[in-house]
């Protein structure tokens, strides 16, 4: 998989192909929708538990009252940028200067229209600043608007111990400074903050190449690269992979740092259902039997990128009928553990040990370290040649800086947490939390009546609130009761799914999130938001649509 132009594949062979092959054939059937891998060194190897994933469709009200409330928006917002431009109301949006008007424009009035006349309206629901360690318990600025969001000011006051169930700090990692910190405090007064330098040039430290040797031995993989950008890691390294005549098959809702990789790399892409198998192995059959469009040449590669976790739907890649469908058509699967790895599997190691695979059926992982390991940055890892490869021809490892040396102290302290090698068994006990308050929280938040998103063991928690006004009307509810939470709109998710994003940390206690739920309790009925009737959505059954249209 080495060389993006051309067919070269990984230590001379395409991952023993012949061998692979008979997935989905003979002993390797699925049942229940869930592949039983037949032997993994010897041992019998297989996930035998139902994947539950919810997608619960909305009654048809809510539907009809949030269409039609955009509806409403967007007819005074064409009525305010009418005001706007006949000088009645003020624009407190950029513009053109008048010398440019005969320019090609700078700024895309219409193109913003959501922006100036709905995001503004609930903008004080994003972007607000705290001024603690994202713990379970963090600290907010509290600042006011003068001019219905477009500016604010802050008032001075400090919003203390707010519960924080918006960051990404699964296992409590990302916490404020204490003894167990101190070889952080070390590399600091040694090595300084920064490296300024590439990994090509100067950029190497011995730090590094701890890290790496640690991050190839926890995810049991022969080598492993790193790299001082989470989001840099997929959109500067899969362009490296592949590039013209490969075609990378992309799960709809993949993060846009995939997306972004994909278009970088010139390869063609083909979009498939949300975890869907049906639609997937269409694919796969089609580039199989046709190749590329008009040349009707076989592919050079095929590329299937996936999440772990999805981020917006809190649902778990699956991951058996994957790798079942790789290995039948040859194809090359990349895995975006950001979100999975840490905070999935009996120790943290993300999918592949949640579904018992051998990580070896995976050609390319690919993680952050932002989140379970409270630092920055991300890796690929996978077989040495894949990685002595990017090592090159890595825009990453070429053009960025090297990661900070204090931060990868502080993800080998994580990492040496969690696999046990501090001689203590505090990071398993966080694993077990984190999945104990996962199952806690997502359970009473279904018999209160909320429509919630994902797989049962996922820490990212959707909860749908559908109509704009609920969205900021429970925003600054819940802030006003000391409960920070993420809303997440349009254009990030659905025109009609806007929702609350919930994420679950090993570090809440019990008490905090029975705090969490009173309120969540309190506000579904001011609100209104709890609208589940406990019914199939339409998403699941897409999951067994055996026909689809293939857009050109």
């Amino acid at each position: 998989m080495a060389n993006p132009g051309g067919g070269a594949v990984w230590n001379g062979d395409l991952h023993n192909h012949r061998k692979e092959s008979r997935s989905l054939q003979g002993g390797n059937c699925p049942k229940n929708g869930i592949l039983k891998e037949a032997q993994q060194n010897g041992k019998p190897h297989f996930y035998d538990k139902p994947i539950v994933e919810s997608f619960e469709e909305a009654p048809l009200h809510v539907m009809v009252f949030t269409y039609l409330g955009y509806g409403l928006g967007t007819l005074f917002g064409y009525f305010r940028d009418f005001l706007r431009n006949s000088g009645i109301e003020k624009c407190n949006a950029a513009v053109e200067r008048e010398e440019q008007k005969d320019f090609v424009p700078l700024y895309q009035n219409f193109e913003n229209f959501y922006t100036r006349n709905l995001y503004m309206r609930i903008r004080d629901n994003w972007n607000r600043p705290i001024c603690s360690a994202p713990a379970a318990l963090f600290d907010v600025m509290e600042r006011v608007s003068d001019d219905y969001n477009w500016t604010f000011r802050f008032t001075g006051r400090i919003i203390k111990d707010v519960i924080n169930m918006g960051s990404y700090n699964f296992l409590g990692l990302a916490a404020s400074y204490d003894e167990s910190m101190k070889t952080v405090k070390d590399v600091l007064e040694k090595y300084g903050l920064g490296v300024a330098s590439t990994r090509h040039e100067m950029g190497s430290l011995d730090k590094h190449k701890e890290l790496e040797n640690l991050v190839a031995k926890f995810l049991n993989v022969e080598a492993a690269m790193v790299f001082g950008m989470g989001f840099a890691t997929n959109s500067m390294n899969i362009p490296a992979l592949v590039g013209k005549g490969c075609l990378i098959l992309s799960d709809e809702l993949n993060h846009a740092s995939l997306v972004l990789g994909a278009r970088l790399s010139g390869a063609t892409i083909r979009i498939f259902k949300h975890n869907n198998m049906q639609s997937l192995e269409k694919l796969l059959r089609d580039a199989v039997i046709y190749g590329q469009p008009r040349i009707r040449r076989a592919w050079k590669k095929i590329l299937i990128l996936v999440e772990g976790i999805y981020s917006m739907e809190g649902s778990i890649v699956n991951l058996p009928q994957i790798v079942a469908l790789k290995k039948k058509y040859k194809a090359y699967l990349y895995i975006d553990e950001a979100h999975s790895v840490g905070s999935v599997g009996p120790t943290g190691r993300g999918v592949v040990e949640f579904f018992g695979l051998d990580p070896r059926d995976v050609d390319v992982f690919m993680g952050t370290f932002t989140k379970s390991f409270g630092a920055s940055g991300g890796y690929i890892a996978g077989r040495k040649d894949l990685v002595d490869y990017l090592r090159v021809h890595s825009h990453s490892a070429a053009y960025a800086t090297s990661m900070s040396p204090p931060i990868a102290e502080q993800i080998i302290r994580s990492m040496k947490l969690i696999m046990g090698l501090d001689g203590t068994t505090q990071g398993l006990q966080r694993v077990r939390q984190l999945a104990k308050n996962t199952r806690y929280f997502r359970q009473r938040l279904n018999e209160m009546g909320f429509i919630i998103y994902g797989n049962e063991e996922s820490p990212v928690v959707p909860l749908l609130l559908y109509m704009p006004a609920k969205v900021a009307a429970f925003a600054r509810h819940l802030l006003n009761r000391k409960i920070g939470v993420v809303v997440v709109g349009f254009p990030a998710t659905p025109l009609a799914e806007a929702r609350a994003r919930f994420c679950v940390s090993a570090a809440h206690t019990r008490e905090m999130l029975d705090t969490v739920l009173e309120n969540l309790d309190e506000m579904g009925d001011l609100l209104q938001l709890k609208y589940s009737r406990h019914k199939k959505s339409a998403r699941p059954e897409l999951y067994d649509e055996t026909s689809f249209e293939l857009d050109d």
